[in-house]
């Protein structure tokens, strides 16, 4: 079967994001000061083939523990589905 996955990544919320403060601050400058706590990330999406939903989600979580993600500065969440 073939599987589609999301993959959201971000800063992990005990680290400072240096992109979100930016944009944080930029927003006063545009007078939207009500957007506050940006924080910014990646979205990545690809496919796998696999026998099941749990070999799927078990290799793409493998791919991110590898190489998708730095674990020690970011977490990650999945999604997974059959197409």
């Amino acid at each position: 079967m073939i599987f589609s996955a999301s993959i959201q990544v971000m800063p992990l919320k005990a680290l400072l994001d240096p992109q979100g403060k930016a944009v944080s601050a930029s927003m006063k400058n545009l007078n939207l000061s009500a957007i506050e706590n940006v924080r910014i990330g990646k979205n990545i999406t690809l496919q796998v083939t696999a026998d099941t939903e749990t070999e799927a989600l078990n290799m793409v979580t493998e791919a991110c523990k590898k190489l998708l993600a730095n674990p020690i500065m970011e977490e990650f969440e999945i999604s997974i589905k059959a197409l």
